[in-house]
């Protein structure tokens, strides 16, 4: 009975190494989704690409404002919001940024703050960065009628 274990565990330990790796010819041609081997992390160039067009509009009532720049390495956490060194009510002026929105500096019970209010102090929570970049799917989402541009 040992021996019978003992050769079932060494069988079990052992399969994995055993494994070889398949790939699409032996599966008929069949492509993951991916479009690459899963132990790949895939570069994602399309991410990669600044928007250089014009600022781009809301499609839909209440949509956050796009950021029409790069925030690669912009610090926000709990620490520091680097988006208020341009963006806040004191700093927009002098960076020539677009001031906060007054809604952010209300906090949920809608009482006035002297500061940005605790639930909007992440910004990148709602607001993303512009990018050129190919729509991943089919997309036939159309601007409610009174934002499209004539």
């Amino acid at each position: 009975m040992n021996k019978l274990i003992s050769a079932l565990l060494a069988l079990t330990i052992s399969l994995p190494t055993l494994a070889e790796r398949v790939n699409s010819n032996e599966m008929g041609g069949l492509e993951s989704l991916r479009k690459q081997e899963v132990s790949v992390e895939p570069e994602a160039e399309y991410m990669k690409q600044d928007y250089q067009g014009p600022a781009m509009g809301r499609d839909f009532v209440d949509m956050p404002p796009l950021i029409p720049h790069s925030v690669d390495r912009y610090q926000v956490d709990k620490n520091a919001n680097s988006c208020l060194r341009c963006h806040s009510m004191k700093n927009a002026d002098k960076w020539g940024a677009t001031r906060i929105a007054v809604s952010h500096y209300k906090n949920r019970e809608g009482e006035q703050l002297a500061d940005v209010a605790p639930n909007r102090y992440f910004c990148l929570t709602c607001h993303v960065p512009q990018k050129d970049a190919r729509p991943l799917k089919k997309n036939t989402f159309e601007p409610v009628e009174s934002l499209k541009k004539q």
